[in-house]
């Protein structure tokens, strides 16, 4: 079976997708659970599958009206009878202010707290555990919590299920490729939470991160590798950026040895090809031609300029050699890559005439640039709130490296090496970075330097040509 025939059948039976959206309203619901759920994301996913198929609205209404009524009922009910071991359940026994954020909303709103909190994302998974705790009247718990539902779900699902009835027409993609799409955007989707949850989980306080030192230091010779003297400054060893780089390093060995051996576009690759070449929306090819400016070596540039100067004013120079560093790094082995590689690309422009594939330098560049730039954003925040770095930085990097795609001047797995090299790059620099204790860049007048990185990006995009 080929990969494209088994992405075709990535996509659920109609019973499963029910099920599925059931399920998914029900874990967002869930107190301890739809903490760390992305739930708009996987409901609105779901419910456009559910659209695409043509599935009965009033069933998929029905399942996750069921699954935000259950969530939100077991979240009560573990209040009300665990009201003194909740405050020391995971991950509460972590972050109490969760629930003191919980408390306060209840207090201000009493019963109403219930229909009103199902609609307020920080306290949504929160609202019906504190009421349980607080033995609200379970009668007036069940009201609002019905009450509440059936207004959430067609807020939640109708969205996404009419962009799954009309994104076929509205797109003209030919019938034979919508089932490609929508396996691609379920796979970005889960490639990115799995990545944000194990960054999370291995950094230093992290469960399994606490797992694997708490098992390391009851051998000698595993705590004597632990606790090696070359991370003497933090005492442990950078376990996310080691695995970081072993599994993208694995990762871009393997599809480079398969590149080199295929000797040309992989099936895959030509799909997708055709399926963006059949993309009927008039900005999509404006909006790659952007980001192609954007991404190259000016744009770069621009974007980078006011941070390297404030960065040298303020003599944080550690921070600007590393991240001068990367950048000059993927910038040479891209170049190398090409040379050594000599994939075509599927179109050459005038302006990329001689320029090959493999790997995609707009993919890698932009993964060391916003990945870099999250990491040292990130340890500059709460613990609690350093997954909205990463979650930003691939927001950021998704676009530049799908208009490649869309302008047809890469292969998807050219982007996908490209990608993989840029995290090998982010990996080596914070393995470097993390080596001894740094100071903080604090503070940092972020909001003035952007505006003159745009402002520069602006400039670039008006003036300069691409490359």
């Amino acid at each position: 079976m080929s990969l494209t025939e088994t992405l075709y059948q990535l996509a659920p039976s109609p019973g499963m997708l029910l099920f599925l959206i059931g399920l998914i309203a029900l874990l967002e619901s869930l107190a301890l659970v739809g903490l760390i759920l992305p739930g708009v994301i996987l409901i609105t996913a779901a419910a456009s599958l559910a659209g695409h198929q043509d599935l009965a609205i009033t069933a998929i209404l029905l399942a996750a009206f069921s699954g935000a009524v259950i969530g939100d009922g077991l979240s009560f009910v573990l209040g009300y009878t665990q009201r003194e071991r909740v405050t020391r359940l995971w991950p509460f026994s972590r972050h109490p202010e969760w629930l003191a954020r919980g408390a306060r909303f209840f207090q201000r709103y009493g019963s109403l707290s219930v229909f009103f909190g199902r609609f307020v994302g920080p306290v949504r998974p929160v609202i019906p555990l504190i009421a349980g705790m607080l033995h609200m009247s379970p009668r007036a718990f069940v009201w609002a919590n019905v009450a509440s539902a059936a207004l959430w779900a067609p807020a939640y699902v109708l969205p996404g299920y009419l962009l799954g009835q009309t994104w076929q027409q509205l797109l003209g993609l030919p019938p034979g490729l919508g089932g490609l799409l929508i396996a691609l955007t379920l796979m970005v989707v889960a490639l990115a939470v799995t990545f944000s949850w194990l960054r999370q989980q291995f950094s230093r306080r992290g469960r399994l991160y606490r797992l694997l030192a708490s098992g390391a230091r009851r051998h000698p010779v595993m705590r004597r590798l632990w606790l090696t003297h070359s991370w003497r400054g933090r005492s442990e060893i950078p376990l996310a950026s080691w695995l970081l780089l072993i599994f993208s390093l694995a990762g871009l060995s393997g599809l480079t040895i398969a590149v080199i051996r295929q000797r040309g576009p992989f099936e895959l690759d030509l799909k997708v090809h055709a399926l963006f070449d059949n993309l009927v929306v008039p900005a999509l090819p404006a909006a790659g031609q952007l980001l192609a400016r954007i991404g190259d070596m000016y744009g770069i540039l621009a974007l980078v300029i006011p941070w390297g100067l404030w960065l040298l004013a303020r003599r944080h120079l550690a921070a600007l050699t590393h991240f001068a560093a990367g950048l000059g790094a993927i910038a040479l082995l891209n170049t190398l890559g090409k040379a050594i590689i000599g994939r075509s690309r599927p179109d050459s422009p005038d302006y990329l005439t001689g320029s090959l594939a493999y790997p995609s330098a707009h993919a890698s560049s932009a993964v060391v640039l916003y990945g870099l730039a999250a990491a040292f954003l990130a340890q500059e925040l709460p613990h609690q709130r350093r997954f909205w770095a990463y979650w930003v930085a691939i927001a950021l990097t998704l676009p530049m490296a799908l208009s490649r795609l869309t302008i047809g001047v890469h292969w998807l797995s050219d982007l996908i090496g490209g990608a993989l090299l840029g995290l090998v790059v982010c990996a080596l620099v914070r393995l470097s970075w993390q080596r001894r204790p740094r100071p903080t860049l604090a503070p940092c007048p972020w909001i003035s330097l952007t505006a003159a990185s745009l402002v520069l990006i602006g400039a670039r995009v008006a003036w300069l040509p691409p490359v």
